[in-house]
């Protein structure tokens, strides 16, 4: 089989609503010795909101996200029959590592809205040191539950959210840069697929400002519940659908190989790949769409250039240094144009830097 060309639609279950973790311990029922993976900030913005006490063995990943640290947890805690992961997407994607070693359930609880690993038998895999991409790992299973608690979720710092918003948002421009022109011979979830990354940009586009001047209030509102929803679930369910076609492009082979740059390492995940989606438009001259997404950003507080992402210095060299990246044959840019080269992205991040300087029309 296939992995790229699996349909994997996400959670066994999916709850989302305010108050989902009240629902907890009727999940935890089912379960002899389940166990916690979690992050200090994470597991104490999660103990605010649970009504519960919960007297599980808790554990603490080391915030890589890498395989080793993922085996390195599921060898200390030997034997577990379910792994409760709390936190954002690097937790989640340690504690899917852990919980496929350990044969064990994994229920997802996220604690920022910010992407989509709390929903996918996914995970961006890391180098243990330097905060580096290495490569997608794919599960055997999806998550028993995500439970999703938007009283948790409004805890979400404002960067986050608008990270989670640029990821999201990707998943759109980079299903069209890959299917646009084979859109009549998408089989039916590929249409399907194509569909929901369409919905995203919509339920974007409308509810997004509105949605993280909620956030910053404090207030959990249609808007906020649906930009929530729409990172977390629907962001999920285009790759899931969509198996290669939906997953990524060159918006993530260019946060790839940004991720190489000790700069850009303060910059959130979603950032990079918001600013890579504007490189996938200039290497395809869709250079209208740039502009058209440009208020979006500025309005989101999304980067639109180099500067945005503190590359400032030697700019040249490090465009050719993520564009080698970005090119390579085992890297997703290629999706969009099979006759990519380095050259072409450098090219496209250069006109990037172009096109967002423009004045104002």
């Amino acid at each position: 089989m296939k992995l790229d060309l699996e349909l994997r639609p996400g959670a066994n279950r999916f709850v989302s609503e305010s108050g989902a973790l009240a629902y907890l311990d009727t999940i935890l029922a089912d379960f002899n010795q389940p166990v916690v993976i979690t992050g200090e900030k994470s597991f104490a913005a999660f103990t605010k909101v649970y009504p519960g006490e919960l007297s599980l063995p808790v554990y603490h990943y080391d915030g890589s996200a890498s395989d080793e640290n993922g085996h390195e947890l599921a060898q200390e805690i030997g034997h577990a029959d379910a792994v409760v992961g709390i936190g954002a997407g690097r937790l989640i994607d340690t504690a899917k590592v852990a919980a496929e070693a350990l044969g064990a359930e994994l229920i997802s609880i996220p604690t920022l809205a910010s992407n989509c690993a709390p929903f996918t038998p996914l995970a961006a895999i890391y180098h243990p040191q330097g905060h580096t991409f290495s490569y997608v790992e794919y599960f055997k299973k999806s998550a028993y539950i995500t439970l999703v608690d938007y009283n948790l979720l409004l805890s979400t710092p404002h960067d986050f959210f608008v990270a989670g918003i640029g990821d999201t948002l990707a998943k759109w421009y980079e299903m069209d840069g890959i299917t646009r022109d084979k859109v009549d011979q998408l089989k039916a979830y590929g249409q399907l697929s194509r569909a929901a990354a369409k919905t995203i940009q919509k339920i974007l586009f409308k509810d997004a400002e509105q949605a993280l001047a909620d956030l910053d209030a404090g207030r959990d509102t249609p808007a906020f519940e649906a930009v929530a929803d729409t990172i977390i679930g629907l962001a999920g369910e285009v790759g899931g659908f969509g198996g290669i076609d939906g997953r990524a492009a060159g918006a993530h082979a260019t946060h790839n190989g940004l991720s190489y740059l000790p700069e850009t390492h303060a910059i959130l995940h979603g950032s990079k790949v918001a600013y890579g989606i504007l490189v996938q438009l200039a290497e395809t001259g869709d250079d209208s769409e740039i502009r058209n997404l440009i208020p979006f950003y500025e309005k989101i507080g999304l980067p639109l250039n180099l500067e945005d992402l503190h590359v400032t210095d030697q700019v040249d060299e490090k465009i050719k240094q993520v564009a080698e990246f970005a090119a390579k044959p085992d890297e997703t840019f290629i999706l969009v144009d099979p006759t990519l080269t380095p050259a072409k992205v450098a090219d496209a991040m250069t006109k990037v830097e172009q096109v967002t300087s423009e004045p104002a029309a």
